[in-house]
């Protein structure tokens, strides 16, 4: 695992007008060093963080040596959505942020890190929002744009599971274990939870093995993820919105100079496959550079980091350009 590495971003303002004295922004690097190759930045989800590649990496089997995005032949780069726990820092005024702050926050990192531009962004669920959003702030900033499992704004679905998962996080004994057990069954699909556990029983503990599966999980995320960080992320998720009520969002994406290669998850309940290909479609008569892909799974949102075949096909063109992919 590559050192985390830090920059300190001084009297930031929000979008809601809040001053904040300093931000820690950390980030990992992984493959070859930076400046002698082209820089694929990795944003991560609500429980990720910048440890995308190697024997921990969250994403080590999209991301690493020989793999689709190979680390002989990029420079990886991944910052902390400052505020994740990860690097220590923490932010409890969760609802001074938006999801467009992130943005601007790792546009003003690469700024720092004297990077104009970057061969490709990409990012999975939340962190696929917050790569819509520096697209439309720096329009140029990537040649590829990659979303997956995302989408450019908190469809009123998402705002309304954002607002039980607050309410879990507010009055909940077990907090994160709580909101993680609920958040466990937007992330997977009625079919797949039923192709899993077959109506089974874990006799030793008395209970469905559904059951156990969800107490296991908001037990794991219990063990290593902050109750302020688990607020912020998810005030950021129900905060995608590249544009205002009054704007028009399909104009404003198409100032994207960017190839856009949307991605999503036919059977996804929390980023809804339609979506995507209602953004493709409008997008694709004003910009020419845009294709959107369906990863086929019954897993739903999580399929992003489970059919890892599938999305490795879909992007393999991007990042070995020589391999030619069967039609």
């Amino acid at each position: 695992m590559d050192t985390l590495h830090h920059i300190t971003i001084s009297n930031y303002v929000t979008l809601n007008k809040v001053v904040v004295d300093s931000i820690n922004l950390s980030y990992q690097l992984f493959g070859k060093p930076l400046y002698t190759a082209p820089v694929v930045l990795v944003n991560h989800a609500l429980t990720g963080n910048s440890n995308v590649s190697g024997d921990d990496g969250w994403w080590s089997q999209l991301v690493g040596d020989d793999k689709v995005i190979d680390t002989k032949r990029y420079t990886v780069l991944a910052f902390n959505i400052p505020g994740n726990g990860y690097d220590g820092f923490l932010i409890e005024n969760y609802k001074d942020f938006v999801a467009k702050d992130i943005a601007q926050l790792f546009l003003t990192g690469l700024e720092k890190l004297s990077l104009s531009g970057v061969f490709a962004i990409i990012g999975g669920s939340l962190g696929g929002g917050i790569a819509w959003e520096m697209a439309v702030l720096k329009p140029d900033i990537t040649t590829h744009l990659i979303p997956v499992a995302a989408d450019w704004k908190s469809t009123d679905w998402l705002i309304a599971n954002c607002q039980i998962q607050e309410q879990f996080l507010i009055n909940s004994n077990q907090p994160v274990h709580d909101a993680r057990m609920h958040a466990m069954l937007t992330y997977r699909t009625p079919e797949s939870f039923n192709k899993r556990f077959c109506r089974s029983l874990n006799v030793d503990q008395g209970v469905f093995n559904v059951e156990s599966w969800l107490l296991h999980h908001g037990k794991k995320l219990q063990e290593r993820f902050q109750l302020s960080s688990y607020k912020l992320m998810n005030q950021l998720l129900r905060t995608i919105a590249i544009s205002k009520e009054d704007e028009n969002p399909i104009k404003i994406l198409s100032t994207i100079k960017s190839q856009i290669t949307i991605i999503a998850v036919d059977s996804d309940l929390f980023f809804p496959a339609n979506e995507n290909k209602e953004t493709f479609k409008e997008l694709k008569l004003k910009k020419s550079n845009v294709s959107y892909n369906e990863i086929n799974s019954i897993d739903g949102h999580d399929a992003f980091f489970i059919e890892y075949d599938q999305l490795s096909t879909i992007i393999n063109g991007i990042f070995k350009p020589e391999i030619k992919i069967k039609q």
